[in-house]
């Protein structure tokens, strides 16, 4: 357990941006996934959509802060995605 506890101040000492981003990050994440996973049989688009593109977007802000190129390539395939999502849907 200490070991966990090091590796998260370790992570928040080597950049405190990067470490709230990659908090918030994680919280637009996960609820939009529980969102979509509890409405599968008719799914909560517009409010997983958006959670996933800003949960997306930080990604691509940490990563370019923690200098993780493959972090900042897949984010940037999740938000063009979640944007042609959010076209589909509102316009």
């Amino acid at each position: 357990m200490n070991k966990v506890i090091i590796f998260f101040k370790d992570s928040h000492r080597s950049s405190p941006l990067a470490f709230y981003c990659e908090m918030v990050e994680a919280l637009f994440l996960i609820t939009a996934s529980a969102v979509l996973s509890f409405t599968i049989l008719d799914p909560a688009t517009t409010i997983f959509v958006p959670m996933y593109l800003l949960g997306s977007i930080l990604g691509i802000i940490s990563g370019v802060i923690r200098g993780a190129a493959f972090v900042v390539i897949l984010c940037s395939w999740f938000t063009l995605m979640n944007i042609y999502a959010l076209a589909q849907l509102f316009l």
